[in-house]
Protein backbone atom coordinates (compact mmCIF):
# COMPACT_ATOMS: atom_id res chain seq x y z
CA UNK A 1 0.00 0.00 0.00
CA UNK A 2 2.71 2.22 0.74
CA UNK A 3 3.74 1.89 -2.78
CA UNK A 4 0.33 3.13 -3.91
CA UNK A 5 0.55 5.96 -1.43
CA UNK A 6 3.97 6.90 -2.69
CA UNK A 7 2.71 6.79 -6.18
CA UNK A 8 -0.14 9.05 -5.21
CA UNK A 9 2.29 11.45 -3.58
CA UNK A 10 4.51 11.37 -6.60
CA UNK A 11 1.46 11.95 -8.77
CA UNK A 12 0.38 14.88 -6.59
CA UNK A 13 3.91 16.31 -6.61
CA UNK A 14 3.98 15.98 -10.34
CA UNK A 15 0.59 17.67 -10.63
CA UNK A 16 1.72 20.45 -8.31
CA UNK A 17 4.85 20.89 -10.34
CA UNK A 18 2.81 21.06 -13.55
CA UNK A 19 0.46 23.57 -11.95
CA UNK A 20 3.44 25.63 -10.84
CA UNK A 21 4.90 25.48 -14.36
CA UNK A 22 1.57 26.45 -15.86
CA UNK A 23 1.23 29.22 -13.29
CA UNK A 24 4.75 30.47 -14.06
CA UNK A 25 4.05 30.30 -17.82
CA UNK A 26 0.84 32.26 -17.28
CA UNK A 27 2.74 34.83 -15.24
CA UNK A 28 5.37 35.07 -17.98
CA UNK A 29 2.66 35.45 -20.64
CA UNK A 30 0.93 38.07 -18.52
CA UNK A 31 4.21 39.92 -17.97
CA UNK A 32 4.97 39.71 -21.64
CA UNK A 33 1.47 40.98 -22.49
CA UNK A 34 1.91 43.84 -20.02
CA UNK A 35 5.27 44.66 -21.53
CA UNK A 36 3.76 44.58 -25.03
CA UNK A 37 0.79 46.70 -23.99
CA UNK A 38 3.12 49.10 -22.21
CA UNK A 39 5.26 49.31 -25.37
CA UNK A 40 2.11 49.80 -27.45
CA UNK A 41 0.93 52.39 -24.93
CA UNK A 42 4.31 54.10 -25.17
CA UNK A 43 4.11 53.89 -28.98
CA UNK A 44 0.55 55.18 -28.97
CA UNK A 45 1.59 57.91 -26.60
CA UNK A 46 4.50 58.82 -28.87
CA UNK A 47 2.21 58.68 -31.90
CA UNK A 48 -0.38 60.78 -30.09
CA UNK A 49 2.34 63.23 -29.08
CA UNK A 50 3.55 63.45 -32.66
CA UNK A 51 0.00 64.01 -33.86
CA UNK A 52 -0.50 66.72 -31.26
CA UNK A 53 2.79 68.35 -32.27
CA UNK A 54 1.77 68.18 -35.93
CA UNK A 55 -1.61 69.65 -35.13
CA UNK A 56 0.02 72.45 -33.13
CA UNK A 57 2.52 73.14 -35.92
CA UNK A 58 -0.27 73.22 -38.52
CA UNK A 59 -2.27 75.58 -36.34
CA UNK A 60 0.74 77.88 -35.88
CA UNK A 61 1.38 77.77 -39.64
CA UNK A 62 -2.23 78.64 -40.44
CA UNK A 63 -2.19 81.52 -37.96
CA UNK A 64 1.13 82.81 -39.26
CA UNK A 65 -0.08 82.60 -42.85
CA UNK A 66 -3.28 84.49 -41.96
CA UNK A 67 -1.27 87.08 -40.05
CA UNK A 68 1.08 87.59 -43.01
CA UNK A 69 -1.88 87.87 -45.40
CA UNK A 70 -3.42 90.52 -43.13
CA UNK A 71 -0.07 92.33 -43.01
CA UNK A 72 0.13 92.39 -46.84
CA UNK A 73 -3.42 93.74 -47.10
CA UNK A 74 -2.78 96.37 -44.43
CA UNK A 75 0.49 97.61 -45.97
CA UNK A 76 -1.12 97.69 -49.42
CA UNK A 77 -3.98 99.79 -48.07
CA UNK A 78 -1.52 102.06 -46.25
CA UNK A 79 0.46 102.53 -49.47
CA UNK A 80 -2.69 103.50 -51.38
CA UNK A 81 -3.68 105.87 -48.56
CA UNK A 82 -0.20 107.41 -48.60
CA UNK A 83 -0.31 107.97 -52.34
CA UNK A 84 -3.77 109.49 -52.12
CA UNK A 85 -2.82 111.73 -49.22
CA UNK A 86 0.38 112.81 -51.00
CA UNK A 87 -1.58 113.88 -54.06
CA UNK A 88 -4.09 115.57 -51.74
CA UNK A 89 -1.29 117.66 -50.20
CA UNK A 90 0.01 118.71 -53.62
CA UNK A 91 -3.46 119.57 -54.84
CA UNK A 92 -4.13 121.66 -51.73
CA UNK A 93 -0.97 123.64 -52.50
CA UNK A 94 -2.10 124.15 -56.12
CA UNK A 95 -5.61 125.36 -55.25
CA UNK A 96 -4.50 128.96 -54.51
CA UNK A 97 -2.86 129.07 -57.96
CA UNK A 98 -6.10 127.84 -59.51
CA UNK A 99 -8.00 130.56 -57.64
CA UNK A 100 -5.56 133.19 -58.96
CA UNK A 101 -5.98 131.83 -62.48
CA UNK A 102 -9.78 132.04 -62.19
CA UNK A 103 -9.50 135.66 -61.01
CA UNK A 104 -7.17 136.45 -63.93
CA UNK A 105 -9.60 134.93 -66.44
CA UNK A 106 -12.47 136.90 -64.95
CA UNK A 107 -10.40 140.09 -65.07
CA UNK A 108 -9.50 139.41 -68.74
CA UNK A 109 -13.17 139.56 -69.74
CA UNK A 110 -13.64 143.12 -68.52
CA UNK A 111 -10.07 144.42 -68.81
CA UNK A 112 -9.37 147.46 -70.94
CA UNK A 113 -5.62 147.44 -70.29
CA UNK A 114 -3.92 144.36 -71.79
CA UNK A 115 -0.63 145.10 -70.03
CA UNK A 116 -2.20 144.59 -66.58
CA UNK A 117 -3.70 141.25 -67.75
CA UNK A 118 -0.26 140.14 -68.97
CA UNK A 119 1.28 141.05 -65.62
CA UNK A 120 -1.47 139.16 -63.76
CA UNK A 121 -1.00 136.04 -65.88
CA UNK A 122 2.77 136.30 -65.40
CA UNK A 123 2.31 136.49 -61.60
CA UNK A 124 0.06 133.40 -61.67
CA UNK A 125 2.64 131.57 -63.80
CA UNK A 126 5.45 132.46 -61.37
CA UNK A 127 3.37 131.36 -58.37
CA UNK A 128 2.51 128.08 -60.10
CA UNK A 129 6.14 127.34 -60.96
CA UNK A 130 7.29 128.25 -57.44
CA UNK A 131 4.74 125.84 -55.93
CA UNK A 132 5.88 123.03 -58.25
CA UNK A 133 9.54 123.73 -57.42
CA UNK A 134 8.73 123.48 -53.70
CA UNK A 135 7.30 120.03 -54.40
CA UNK A 136 10.60 118.97 -56.04
CA UNK A 137 9.79 119.57 -59.73
CA UNK A 138 12.68 120.98 -61.73
CA UNK A 139 12.75 121.94 -65.40
CA UNK A 140 15.45 120.64 -67.76
CA UNK A 141 17.14 123.80 -68.95
CA UNK A 142 19.64 124.88 -71.62
CA UNK A 143 19.23 121.89 -73.92
CA UNK A 144 19.71 123.69 -77.25
CA UNK A 145 23.22 123.18 -78.60
CA UNK A 146 24.02 120.34 -76.18
CA UNK A 147 24.65 116.73 -77.28
CA UNK A 148 21.57 114.52 -77.50
CA UNK A 149 21.21 112.34 -74.36
CA UNK A 150 18.63 109.53 -74.64
CA UNK A 151 18.51 109.18 -70.83
CA UNK A 152 16.88 112.61 -70.54
CA UNK A 153 15.58 113.42 -74.01
CA UNK A 154 13.36 111.88 -76.63
CA UNK A 155 14.18 112.72 -80.26
CA UNK A 156 10.93 113.20 -82.14
CA UNK A 157 12.62 114.09 -85.41
CA UNK A 158 16.01 114.69 -86.95
CA UNK A 159 16.69 117.46 -89.46
CA UNK A 160 19.79 118.30 -91.46
CA UNK A 161 22.13 120.21 -89.18
CA UNK A 162 22.91 123.83 -90.11
CA UNK A 163 26.63 123.13 -89.61
CA UNK A 164 28.80 120.03 -88.96
CA UNK A 165 29.31 120.96 -85.30
CA UNK A 166 25.49 120.70 -84.71
CA UNK A 167 25.46 117.01 -85.66
CA UNK A 168 23.78 114.86 -82.92
CA UNK A 169 23.03 117.99 -80.90
CA UNK A 170 19.69 119.45 -79.82
CA UNK A 171 18.49 122.03 -82.33
CA UNK A 172 15.04 122.73 -80.85
CA UNK A 173 12.95 121.74 -77.80
CA UNK A 174 9.35 120.90 -78.71
CA UNK A 175 8.27 119.93 -75.18
CA UNK A 176 10.23 120.64 -71.99
CA UNK A 177 11.43 117.82 -69.78
CA UNK A 178 11.15 117.72 -65.99
CA UNK A 179 12.85 116.11 -63.01
CA UNK A 180 11.11 115.24 -59.76
CA UNK A 181 13.75 115.06 -57.04
CA UNK A 182 16.49 114.35 -59.63
CA UNK A 183 14.49 111.60 -61.33
CA UNK A 184 13.10 112.13 -64.82
CA UNK A 185 9.30 112.39 -64.77
CA UNK A 186 8.99 113.60 -68.35
CA UNK A 187 11.57 113.36 -71.11
CA UNK A 188 12.23 116.46 -73.14
CA UNK A 189 10.97 116.09 -76.73
CA UNK A 190 13.65 117.52 -78.99
CA UNK A 191 14.70 117.94 -82.58
CA UNK A 192 18.28 116.87 -83.30
CA UNK A 193 20.68 117.64 -86.11
CA UNK A 194 21.80 114.95 -88.56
Amino acid sequence: MENGYDQELQYLDMMNEQENNIHEENLEDLAQANTTSEAEAVELTEEENLRKELSTANDKYARLFAEFDNYKKRTSKERVDLIQSASKDVLNKLLPVLDDLDRALTAMQTAQDIESVKQGIDLVNQKFRKTLMQEGLKEMEDLIGKPFDPEFQEAITAIPSPSPDWKNKVIDVVEKGYFLNDKVVRFAKVVIGQ
